[in-house]
């Protein structure tokens, strides 16, 4: 009776069995959950980011004279100068801050600074 259980296990062992065909080996294994977790990642992470990277590069090539921005430490400021590589930020009256194109966040909708600045 202690050796039953082994005894069992050796006689299904040494059985033959029917190997499964390669379609079915592929199918079964783990290279279609890979393939899965390859597809959700590209599709949720991947993509999305690419298609902000495109979006801001597009954002950043339309600067012009006169369009107010916001830089990434959060200044508000109004362009003045849009080299290729840099741009020159009016932040308050002749105050001018030069910033390299790539620090610009976006488009400010703040609309501040040139109506009360005139008065």
């Amino acid at each position: 009776m202690l050796f039953e259980g082994t005894a069992w296990a050796q006689a299904a062992a040494a059985a033959p069995t029917d190997n499964p065909s390669f379609v079915q080996q592929l199918l079964t294994g783990p290279g279609p959950i890979m393939a899965m977790v390859v597809a959700v990642m590209y599709f949720l992470v991947f993509r999305p980011q690419n298609k902000k990277a495109q979006e801001q590069a597009k954002m950043l090539s339309a600067l012009k004279r006169n369009d107010e921005v916001v830089t990434t430490g959060g200044i508000i400021g109004r362009i003045q100068d849009a080299g290729d590589k840099v741009i020159t930020l009016e932040i308050a009256p002749n105050v001018r801050v030069r910033v390299e194109r790539s620090q610009i966040a976006g488009i400010s909708s703040y609309k501040t600074s040139a109506k009360k600045d005139d008065k």
